[in-house]
């Protein structure tokens, strides 16, 4: 799997190194079984986030709990796979709000 949000540097930011973005690849990314149903929920939602005129609030949690009723979750299961989706969240506003 690649990484979330990874990008090569453009043309532009390498001038004056002497590599091209050709040189750079996405990272393989091994996950943990515990982390793979988080990841697979983010990645149905990962378009759907609420924003101001400041920029990104959070994921839309309707959109998210919908997909964890889809995997039938509850209890603590629910919750650890929505610990998890939080912490992704939160690195990907992060990644998604620096430039």
């Amino acid at each position: 799997m690649g990484a979330l949000y990874w990008r090569a540097p453009t043309e532009a930011e390498l001038v004056g190194t002497g590599l091209k973005a050709k040189h750079f690849t996405a990272p393989e990314v091994e996950l943990w079984p515990e982390c793979a149903l988080p990841i697979t929920i983010y990645s149905r939602v990962s378009t759907q986030w609420r924003s101001s005129a400041g920029g990104l609030i959070g994921l839309d949690y309707q959109e998210v709990h919908r997909e964890l009723d889809r995997e039938r979750l509850q209890g603590d299961r629910r919750e650890e796979v929505m610990a998890g989706i939080r912490v992704i969240e939160v690195e990907a506003m992060a990644r998604l709000m620096e430039g």
